[in-house]
């Protein structure tokens, strides 16, 4: 009997794998993602979107219990209030119908408009508000929240319970309905989410909340009305209203904000009617007891050589004794009388500059910008002080604002070798905000530099001497807190400076600051440099991190107990772990074989949110206290997943042909059958064994084979670790993925007639070393690669403008030095000196505006290959960078990527694009798609 039942549930079994799906491409639109998760401030809802197939959003809020308490199709963006008693979100149209309409060539401006969703959860009502061009809601008080119209009719409410909004034609035809251009401003609509009455404020340009107090300011051009153009204040605890600055309609206000309780307003005013190149800005500031504004600074009062900036931000100390604003240097005047036929177009490029020409060209926006931070001291007759200038252009403020001392930085001098050597180094100096004095601090630290929560020490990490350093802004002290120790990156296999671990913060007082090495949590004395262990992670290979709960709070508590993550390098798993740090002891609450995120806490409540995810676990939202004993999973975002064969992941080691001992990831269909041979395909970057327990749903993805969709389909994927010699990228990487291959082949499941490979950029030019040395792949796809180091050397990342020295001399490329000290590791390096070594069918994607990569490497290997008459495909998605972003192009890589491995690896029919090409006259027409009738490879 006992047999019977055994073959019975072994036939079940059997017929559950053979009844599943296989995942298709199509199958991508199925699934959902889960988008702007948040708990309310009480603890008590969770709001989150569901993005299906990248296209419509559906919100929705639950309970603590996930119960069901309310859900719109089309929205997203969800905020809940302050008080946690509503939540306000953005309802769009139909992605479908946005691009129906688009088909019928109507224009942007008639395209429908967001609708703005405000839901009472306590009463359970929902008011929709159609053409909303943004809201704001203030950030730490309730009752209020304030939106911004786009066609609107001025005299008439927009809010209708349960129902849009949207203007008609027969609306736009009624005498008061009128069109709000930018240049005019546009209708700001003040509302009480209590009693649910609005107040309109006509042609707003800018408006802010105070952070704290009940304020609201707000500037308006007046236009085409009788409304006074200027800045006004509202005080919504007592419904007032004042002007506090008047100027004329034409006037343009800048960096609008208040301090946290609003009694203090400061703006930038432009009031010149003019067309005057250099703008005559002014800074202004409002005090709650004062009726008006009152000028602090003009053209005519600021430091010589400087103006009043538009571009710096403004904002108060804590203490509210200080306003703090940018200074400008004069711009560069354009001679406006020239015509096209006298202007001169050169670009000159310097062999001593400080920053390359490209980087500049880059950066002209920003240098148009470039503010210089300056404080004015409200309680010492407005005295005002740089801190930042041409010298050290850069400023960081201590103890929000209130410190008596700022930290200055440059960056000039370092950067010119920074081309190279991949290193962004600054000076650093301590200015005193009341006098201005400034002192160097340190010099040439190429990591960043801060100041403590309470201004007392400058920090930072120098990866020069690997130590952090801690400097006494009093006493002008530095030391080097972890000199001669390891809490540095034990594994760095770079040609540079090892990075560090980074910190857990400071305790109370700037007592001490707490530093990671690998595995554990420190405490040090930031004067003395004496140090204590706090956790015991290395023993077990633990790596434990704090978890900072409480974003208001800007020290670590040594009075409360702390959370912190853990993770086993070793399997892998992760949990969560209480630490009491009055007796350094502490328990495991949670852990296990998933990948679990960093919680997100209430405000005000006990209750957190997190995420547990697993290769086959999709990482849903969960809801607990502190203790994770009662966890309540909240949303449920693809249930259909248990209808698919999905896949398993696990650990595999072996060891590589210098002797080291490697691990990776090796996933297997669900449907896995040992006695069985199954195509492989290997996929790498560097190191990924940590993310064991990442889920990995279906997607269009925009560089990588997506692990999911292939496992359904019978492939095993192998990601193994790479471990590098400096000067040997490419035979470090065949030295340690070769041997796992091998490995996994003497298993008995690998079909070794039938691996694939493949990879993007760093992963990409693995691949294309690796099928000059090998056969053993069957089929190869690279991405973004690069065949020829010597050329790449030489060439430009064009996003940032960056040389792309440094990468071969220092960082990923791990080549150790330039073409003249080391060339023949350059020749060795590079695939194109060997590309006729290559028996490999290799399908090649490399964009046209790829930023990262010169995409003209590909094209260098594509053409060689060509040359010698090797199977080889080019793929270039026009105007695309690094990688496809659009989703029709990352549904068509993804398409044709499968094609082409089901082709070699598993006998599939070939698709026309293979057997001809897509000509350039079909170019968007013919894709090429379809399967020929007859498959062979």
């Amino acid at each position: 009997m006992k047999l019977k039942f055994s073959i019975l549930l072994c036939l079940i079994s059997v017929s559950v794998f053979a009844q599943k799906k296989v995942l298709d491409h199509s199958d991508v639109e199925l699934w959902n993602t889960i988008k702007n998760k948040s708990i309310s401030n009480d603890g008590q809802f969770v709001m989150y979107a569901l993005e299906k197939g990248e296209k419509d959003s559906y919100l929705k809020i639950k309970d603590a219990k996930a119960n069901w308490v309310f859900g719109h199709e089309r929205a997203s963006k969800g905020q809940f209030t302050y008080d946690s008693n509503f939540a306000l979100f953005t309802i769009k149209a139909w992605k479908d119908s946005i691009i129906e309409m688009k088909r019928r060539k109507i224009k942007k401006p008639k395209l429908p408009k967001d609708t703005l969703g405000i839901y009472n959860i306590k009463s359970k009502s929902l008011v929709k508000i159609a053409n909303v061009k943004s809201y704001k809601l203030p950030e730490k008080w309730s009752g209020y929240m304030a939106y911004l119209l786009e066609d609107i009719k001025a005299d008439k409410k927009k809010d209708k319970t349960e129902k849009d909004t949207t203007t008609t034609k027969k609306d736009k035809k009624k005498k008061g309905a009128k069109k709000v251009s930018k240049d005019n401003g546009y209708h700001l609509v003040l509302r009480n989410l209590t009693t649910n009455t609005e107040d309109t404020l006509k042609y707003v340009t800018n408006f802010t909340f105070a952070k704290e107090g009940q304020r609201l300011a707000y500037t308006t051009t007046g236009k085409k009305d009788k409304i006074k153009a200027g800045v006004y204040v509202m005080n919504l605890e007592t419904n007032t209203s004042s002007q506090v600055f008047e100027a004329n309609k034409k006037a343009k206000y800048y960096q609008l904000n208040f301090n946290d309780d609003g009694t203090n307003l400061g703006f930038v005013v432009d009031t010149d009617t003019t067309k005057v190149l250099v703008r005559p800005y002014k800074l202004y500031m409002w005090q709650n007891e004062k009726p008006l504004a009152e000028k602090l600074i003009d053209g005519a009062s600021a430091p010589t050589g400087y103006r009043v900036s538009s571009d710096g931000k403004i904002s108060f100390s804590k203490d509210n004794s200080k306003l703090y604003f940018g200074l400008a240097t004069p711009p560069i005047v354009k001679d406006t009388t020239l015509i096209d036929e006298e202007i001169v177009n050169v670009e000159v490029w310097t062999y001593n500059e400080p920053r390359l020409y490209t980087v500049q060209e880059l950066q002209v926006k920003n240098d148009k910008k470039k503010s210089y931070q300056t404080v004015i001291h409200l309680n010492n007759n407005n005295k005002l002080v740089q801190l930042a200038t041409t010298a050290y252009p850069n400023a960081q403020l201590g103890n929000e604002g209130n410190s008596n001392y700022a930290l200055v930085s440059n960056p000039k001098p370092y950067q010119l070798e920074s081309q190279w050597s991949g290193v962004w180094a600054s000076d650093y100096a301590i200015v005193n905000t009341n006098s201005g004095e400034t002192s160097l601090a340190l010099k040439k630290i190429g990591g960043s530099v801060s100041l403590s929560p309470q201004g007392k020490y400058a920090y930072g990490y120098s990866p020069v001497d690997s130590t952090w350093i801690a400097y006494n802004i009093a006493s002008k002290k530095r030391v080097d807190l972890t000199k001669g120790k390891v809490f540095y990156n034990e594994l760095n296999d770079s040609p540079t400076h090892p990075r560090s671990y980074g910190i857990a913060g400071w305790t109370e007082n700037d007592e001490a600051i707490l530093i990671y090495d690998r595995y554990d949590i420190w405490e040090f004395n930031p004067d003395s440099g004496v140090s204590s262990k706090l956790t015991n992670g290395r023993a077990h290979k633990i790596t434990y991190r704090y978890v900072k709960l409480d974003n208001e709070k800007r020290f670590i508590d040594t009075k409360e107990k702390w959370l912190l993550t853990t993770f086993n390098e070793t399997n892998k798993h992760s949990g969560y772990f209480e630490f009491n740090p009055k007796n350094r002891k502490g328990k495991q609450l949670l852990t296990g074989s998933y990948n679990y995120s960093r919680p997100t806490k209430a405000q005000f409540g006990k209750n957190l949110i997190f995420t547990r995810q697993s290769f086959q676990e999709f990482p849903n939202i969960r809801i607990s206290n502190l203790s994770f004993k009662d966890q309540v999973v909240i949303s449920d975002a693809n249930p259909q997943q248990d209808e698919y064969n999905w896949g398993t992941s696990e650990l595999v080691s072996w060891t590589s042909l210098d002797g080291k001992e490697l691990t990776g990831m090796l996933i297997k269909p669900e449907n896995f059958d040992p006695s069985k041979k199954y195509p492989m395909i290997v996929n790498f970057y560097e190191k990924s064994s940590n993310g064991l327990f990442r889920h990995r749903a279906p997607s269009a993805g925009r560089s990588t084979i997506n692990y999911s969709f292939y496992t359904s389909r019978g492939y095993i994927i192998f990601n193994p670790d790479v471990y590098y010699r400096i000067g040997y990228p490419g035979e470090s990487a065949y030295n340690c993925v070769i041997p796992g291959v091998t490995s996994l082949i003497e298993k008995g499941f690998v079909d070794k007639d039938n691996i694939g490979v493949q990879g993007h950029s760093w992963g990409g030019y693995q691949i294309a070393y690796l099928v000059t040395k090998t056969d053993i792949f069957k089929a190869a796809e690279s991405g973004a690669p690069v065949p020829n180091m010597i050329s790449a050397y030489g060439g430009i990342r064009w996003w940032t403008g960056l040389s792309r020295q440094f990468q071969y001399e220092h960082t990923q490329s791990r080549i150790g030095g330039t073409p003249w000290e080391y060339p023949s590791r350059f020749i060795e390096n590079s695939p194109i000196f060997y590309i006729d070594k290559i028996n490999t069918p290799l399908l090649i994607m490399h964009n046209d505006a790829d930023g990262h990569v010169p995409w003209y490497q590909g094209i260098e290997f594509f053409v060689s290959l060509r040359r010698l008459g090797k199977p080889a495909w080019f793929l270039n998605y026009n105007g695309e960078p690094h990688w496809p972003l659009k989703l029709q192009n990352r549904k068509d890589f993804n398409i044709r990527m499968a094609q082409f491995f089901d082709f070699y690896l598993k006998g599939a029919s070939k698709p026309v694009w293979m057997d001809r090409g897509v000509p350039a006259i079909e170019k968007g027409i013919n894709q090429g798609l379809e399967l020929m009738n007859n498959g062979s490879n």
